[in-house]
């Protein structure tokens, strides 16, 4: 195939797709192939195409609508006319009477609006509703009327119940009093209604996601970049679910926690998240789920992961999570046993006194602990990496990268990526910019979006001088290159000395203390052993026979602890009624044996059980 720029930087595939195998490697060749007909498409016909993304510069930070206004008013570009003539065939095929345009992102904006544009000047009685998350977090102030020349409502946040009310407004059932978190404009002034006394569907009410009119089978599936984890949103196709609705956490302060989709949190059970899952299985027959949770409740996960074993499925899945204490390693194997592949959680500066800023709520140590329980089990640990943080010194993003180091030298993480942090408008640091030491500069509010805040950091390093060697330098830790050099090589200017001791993410690992509670379950995630008495040396021995997929193996103990086990593994079984607690198993063992407990535990046989599918979660 012709080679264009894209081909000009290529990384060591050798290493990429050594172990991913030849068709990987020859679809990211391929995918290189279409981004350079895009830059073709991108020069000769519309500057802002793109694969993924469309004109997102006039999305983002776009306080004013003046920009849009303009482009809007241009002439069509060819891919604008072919997006007006699917969009008319899709009109011709429904005959709506009311479109809404979901705009999850700035890259999705401009796109929206052309659409909003080609129905109101050739079917002027069609309604047209604008909601989704760039709605929801750029458009919650706006008040340029010029907006509502293309659209007649804009709808916030949950989009069921002001759906549901807008509906019956337009259809004259209801007035504009009852009208939920929804703009319109009135004799040439923007209004926003949010008078309706009406709750907000709850999450188990709102259905399982429909996938049925999409032609699933006709979209590329591409791989981009190498990085093990990026590949995973664009190589393939996952069913998209949530857990929970919200944040279970929702403390970060660079996080947007003030608005609804993060503070208002509403978990699902596990048996109907298992249900719909089972749905879309049927309906698309993909059986791949990325649960889209800003982070994932562990306990929620614990019991879908206890509910898809239960039930058989055969699924793989990943998701978002914190690295909190409670993703113990044995909490980890569950969930690789029930089908996850992979985690991302956000590591951010890998710095203590910056995650205490940030409210984290976790510690470089605890995060190498949970990093390394996930590791261990199998599932691929990629970090959300950030730098720029308000306050961060030279120092403090030197010292993050030697953490980072140290994670990938103890093969603890396999991916990451590094993000400069960006200050937003209903985050804490947004909100209350002199408390975390920075001073917003813009830009100015002017009708439209509102989200993407500048600012001054004068108590921090020059963060985006350190972009380049932060990049360069994780790019190489993945491909396991440069984890002896000096931190110093990877900046082309001078950079104080790490302070981190050279063994501290080593030495986090080493001698971790188990401690259960009471109230955790004993899992056994095998099936029920074949039992027998034999005689060893002329001896009588218990004697366990496990079987399962991959091998067989046998176990021996003392006759009267075999029997008593026998009593115990059905209890612990993934199938059983009710899970056995640690405290039952404790004292049901102290009742039959008069014996210490704890050196029970300690054991050869307990230890041989936990290496082969014994877990306490």
């Amino acid at each position: 195939m012709p080679e264009a720029s894209r081909f000009e930087h290529l990384e060591d595939l050798d290493w990429a797709f050594g172990a991913m195998g030849i068709q990987d490697r020859a679809r990211h060749l391929a995918t290189l192939y279409l981004e350079d007909l895009g830059d073709l498409i991108k020069e000769l016909i519309d500057p802002y195409f793109g694969f993924s993304r469309y004109a997102e510069r006039l999305g983002r930070t776009a306080s004013s609508f003046d920009d849009l206004a303009i482009q809007l008013n241009l002439p069509n570009t060819l891919i604008t006319d072919m997006l007006w003539m699917r969009l008319e065939e899709k009109i011709q095929l429904s005959k709506p009477n009311v479109i809404c345009l979901s705009v999850p992102f700035p890259g999705n904006l401009f796109a929206a609006f052309k659409c909003a544009q080609y129905i109101k000047l050739h079917h002027p009685a069609i309604k047209v509703v604008m909601g989704g998350g760039y709605a929801n977090t750029e458009l919650r102030s706006v008040s340029d009327p010029r907006v509502f020349d293309y659209l007649d409502f804009i709808c916030l946040d949950d989009g069921e119940a002001p759906l549901l009310n807008l509906l019956a407004f337009i259809e004259g059932k209801k007035s504009s009093k009852d009208l939920l978190r929804t703009f319109a404009r009135i004799d040439d002034v923007v209004q926003y209604f949010n008078d309706s006394l009406e709750k907000d569907i709850p999450q188990k009410d709102t259905g399982t996601p429909d996938y049925s009119d999409l032609p699933l089978n006709d979209y590329l599936s591409v791989i981009e970049v190498a990085n093990p984890m990026h590949r995973m949103w664009s190589d393939g196709r996952w069913n998209k679910l949530t857990l929970a609705h919200g944040c279970y956490w929702g403390k970060c302060t660079f996080c947007d926690i003030s608005l609804h989709y993060i503070k208002h949190y509403e978990p699902l059970t596990a048996s109907l998240i298992c249900d719909r899952m089972e749905e879309i299985i049927a309906q698309t027959g993909q059986t791949g789920f990325h649960f889209v949770d800003e982070a994932a409740p562990p306990n929620l996960l614990k019991a879908v992961a206890l509910e898809i074993l239960r039930r058989k499925l055969v699924v793989s899945w990943w998701t978002n999570i914190r690295f909190e204490k409670h993703f113990t390693p044995d909490l980890a194997k569950l969930l690789k046993a029930s089908g996850c592949i992979a985690v991302a959680g956000g590591l951010e500066v890998a710095s203590d006194r910056l995650l205490k800023l940030m409210k984290k709520g976790v510690t470089m140590s605890q995060v190498a602990q949970v990093a390394d329980g996930f590791t261990q089990a199998g599932i691929l640990v990629h970090a959300y990496l950030m730098y720029g943080f308000p306050t961060e010194t030279e120092q403090e993003t030197i010292d993050a990268l030697e953490m980072v180091r140290q994670l990938f030298e103890q093969g603890v993480i396999q991916s990451g990526f590094w993000h400069l942090f960006a200050m937003t408008a209903h985050s804490p640091v947004g909100l209350n910019p002199a408390e975390y030491d920075v001073i917003e500069t813009g830009p100015k509010f002017k009708g439209f979006a509102e989200n993407d805040l500048f600012h001054d950091d004068p108590k921090g390093a020059d963060h985006e001088q350190f972009s380049g060697g932060l990049r360069k330098s994780l790019f190489n830790f993945m491909h396991g290159v440069g984890l002896d050099f000096p931190l110093k090589e990877w900046f082309e200017f001078k950079t104080p000395k790490t302070s981190i001791l050279p063994h501290f993410i080593a030495s986090c690992l080493e001698g971790r203390e188990e401690k259960f509670k009471p109230n955790q379950c004993i899992v056994w995630l095998g099936n029920m052993p074949h039992f027998e008495v034999i005689d060893e040396h002329k001896n009588k021995v218990a004697a366990f026979e496990f079987f399962d997929k991959k091998m067989d193996w046998v176990l021996h103990c003392e006759v009267e602890v075999g029997v008593w086990l026998m009593d115990v593994f059905p209890q612990c079984l993934i199938t059983a009624p009710k899970l056995l607690l640690f405290s039952e198993f404790k004292e049901a063992y102290e009742q039959k044996f008069s014996l210490n407990f704890e050196d029970f535990f300690k054991s050869e046989l307990i230890h041989r059980l936990r290496e082969n599918g014994l877990l306490i979660i």
